[in-house]
């Protein structure tokens, strides 16, 4: 068991400082990784998980969290070159997703950095520390990850700069490429480079640029080339398609996308591992995590650290397949789950924290109630090709068995410092059972629980690879009738998205009145956000639908995302106006009467 926060001291982290490194008595380290982020020693956060896996492997490894890319560079220098390599992670998220709003507004707040403090990471964050330490270093190997490197491994639509990008390892001048969860790679890569310096070709779940690719008869899928996507949309709608199937694949075809340049060089993108299996996940998870934000940090808040101090995620992957989500193209489609054992393991290290008043704020996941699940034939689930299991339909080779998830449900609930264990993750209301969906709301709800129905168009639904809204309106009342039964007052909140490719004007009114009917007042609602490699943004970009190559209708200007927007706040007076103009315009003055009006 992890040591108390009482217990815990300086060397108890991942060295940051040169101090820290005297410290332990080290006088050189292995690796040295990079990160957006500040650095909190936990589970969670992915620059601690990799920090951490490479230590189990007897490697010294430091952390340099948020450095100074301003200046003289000093924090990029200050502990030295490493014996190995050097890893980039930008951070839990993409730093531009970080950095703006869906209006490319700058936010004034990052929870990733002590007191939510904006301004401690730079645009493109990956691509400018690896210039940093390529200029510096220029000899020294150099490994990018992390969601912003993965999401960004061939040639993708960056909404900020309203551009076709290269692949980032073409701006960063990275060496190498860990994609997806990176534990497994990251061993691998380090073994490698114990013994060469030369950029590994042959590990799974890598890419990297190569002057001389694979010849066109191996078995590779050959992309077109960047700058065939820049002239014509098709070809970047049509490789995304063999991206994401490729992806979604237990047995994958390695990748090849020409970059072009004076070089001529291409990306190639290695297979995946397979999933990880229990025991794999349980040996990260139980790795001697501090579960805390780095000492330096004392006195200071970091929001992201708060929100999942008290949580416990129990198992990685989504096969869900939203189409504007990268949580299935980052952790992958298959779900790789926890032994009952190691989250126990983890409740028990919660609750041994001195602050903990008992409350565990989720038992989840990417979606919550996905735990333990998996295709009953495996041979079935090798040859799919299928971006995700629910939708259109629940497929039937999906063993959808909510037994272990409620077993441990249970188990936890029973424990003596236990004195309520909240699912705080969003929840599959297409993948339950009546059993499974009674215990969630009469014992695990918070007071609200987060749903998300994101659309009530059929048509727009089926673009985001969502479930028909009448199947949210038969959870809705099933929702009402447990908490009349059981004497609660609990409520739904549900997330809708505004602009997604495919949505109009009209679509939003219809929105609004449907959910108006069902007496909500909507809260969680967004405009949709264009990121890196997933199937919205490739609509969003192309206009096209790269699984039909069916026209799709977007709405991109600022004053038509604003326009759509507005609908979700048809009750506030202040967008009145604005709502009835909308209407008109598109000759639908019915439908803002029926909005407006005090009758349903």
């Amino acid at each position: 068991m992890n040591k108390s926060a009482t217990d815990i001291r300086l060397t108890d982290f991942l060295p940051t400082t040169r101090k820290e490194l005297e410290l332990r008595g080290w006088d050189e380290v292995d690796v040295i990784l990079f990160s957006g982020d500040a650095y909190i020693d936990h589970p969670s956060f992915g620059a601690a998980v990799i920090g951490r896996t490479l230590e189990a492997q007897g490697l010294r490894v430091a952390i340099v969290p948020q450095p100074d890319w301003r200046g003289d560079h000093r924090d990029f220098t200050k502990l030295g070159c490493p014996r190995l390599f050097f890893a980039i992670s930008a951070g839990s998220m993409d730093s531009m997703v970080n950095h703006y709003t869906a209006n490319r507004r700058l936010r004034s707040d990052d929870a990733y950095t002590p007191d939510g403090r904006a301004g401690m990471r730079p645009d493109y964050c990956t691509i400018t520390y690896g210039r940093i330490l390529k200029q510096l270093y220029p000899d020294v190997p150099l490994v990018i990850g992390g969601i912003e490197a993965s999401m960004r491994r061939l040639t993708h639509y960056d909404y900020w700069s309203d551009r076709l990008m290269p692949s980032i390892l073409v701006d960063s001048g990275a060496d190498l490429l860990i994609y997806g969860m990176g534990e497994k790679p990251v061993v691998a890569v380090a073994e490698h480079y114990r013994s060469s310096s030369a950029t590994p070709h042959h590990i799974p779940q890598t890419a990297y640029l190569v002057s001389a690719p694979p010849r066109a008869g191996d078995d590779c899928v050959w992309l077109h080339p960047h700058a065939a996507c820049l002239k014509d949309k098709r070809c970047q709608a049509e490789n995304f398609r063999h991206i994401e199937e490729q992806s979604n694949l237990v047995q994958a075809q390695t990748l090849v996308q020409p970059m072009g340049g004076g070089d001529r060089r291409s990306v190639v993108v290695n297979p995946p591992y397979p999933p990880m299996t229990t025991g794999e996940l349980d040996a990260s998870f139980d790795l001697p995590y501090t579960r805390l934000p780095h000492p330096k940090y004392r006195g200071k808040t970091i929001p992201a650290f708060e929100m999942i101090r008290n949580s416990v995620c129990m198992h990685r992957g989504c096969f869900g397949g939203c189409s504007f989500c990268t949580i299935s193209a980052h952790q992958g489609k298959h779900v790789a789950s926890r032994s009952k054992e190691s989250i126990l393991r983890e409740v028990e290290q919660i609750a041994a924290q001195p602050d903990f008043k008992g409350y565990l704020s989720d038992l989840g996941g990417p979606s919550a109630n996905m735990y333990g699940m998996e295709g009953r034939n495996k041979e079935l689930c090798r040859r799919c090709r299928r971006p995700s299991c629910i939708q259109p339909a629940v497929c039937k080779n999906l063993n959808a068995d909510f037994s272990a998830l409620l077993d441990i449900y249970r188990t936890v609930d029973a424990l003596p410092y236990i004195k309520k264990a909240f699912v705080g993750s969003g929840v599959r209301y297409d993948l339950l059972s009546d059993e499974y969906a009674r215990e969630l709301i009469t014992r695990h709800v918070s007071g609200r629980l987060k749903v998300a129905p994101e659309h009530t168009s059929p048509r727009v639904l089926r673009l985001m690879r969502k479930p028909d809204f009448s199947l949210f309106e038969s959870f809705n009342r099933f929702f009402d009738k447990i908490n009349r039964e059981a004497g609660l007052n609990q409520q739904l909140i549900p997330y809708f998205i505004s602009s997604h490719p495919g949505c109009t004007l009209e679509d939003m009114a219809e929105l609004a009145l449907k959910t108006k009917r069902l007496n909500f007042h909507l809260e969680q609602v967004q405009d949709f956000t264009p990121t890196p490699m997933t199937l919205a943004t490739e609509m969003y970009y192309t206009g096209l639908n790269p699984y039909t190559m069916e026209p799709v209708y977007v709405a991109r200007s600022r004053e038509d995302k604003l326009a759509q927007r507005q609908f979700f706040f048809w009750y506030k007076p202040e967008f009145r106006q604005g709502i009835i103009k909308a209407l008109n315009r598109i000759r639908r003055p019915d439908l803002a009467q029926k909005l407006l009006s005090k009758n349903l």
